[in-house]
C-alpha cells in the first residue's frame, strides 16, 4: 500500500474506513462526491483542508482495492 501514502486506515478513525491523512474524510465520501457529479474543484471546496493529490490518491485507492 507505499502508493497510497495519504490513505490511512485506523480502528479509531470512521471505524477503520479508508480515511484521507487519518481525517474524518473517507474515500467513499470523495468517490460518492464525484459520482454524484462533482467535480475535483468542487470537492475542494466542500472539504478546504484537503490537496488535490488527496482526491486523485482516493480515485486511484478506490479502483485498486478488489470489489
Amino acid at each position: 500500500m507505499g502508493q497510497f501514502d495519504r490513505v490511512t486506515q485506523r480502528a479509531d478513525v470512521m471505524g477503520g474506513k479508508a480515511c484521507i491523512r487519518g481525517m474524518r474524510v473517507t474515500v467513499g465520501m470523495i468517490v460518492g462526491q464525484i459520482a454524484a457529479g462533482h467535480g475535483i474543484d468542487d470537492v475542494l471546496t466542500d472539504y478546504p483542508y484537503l490537496e488535490r493529490e488527496d482526491v486523485l490518491q482516493a480515485l486511484r485507492y478506490a479502483c485498486a482495492i478488489p470489489l
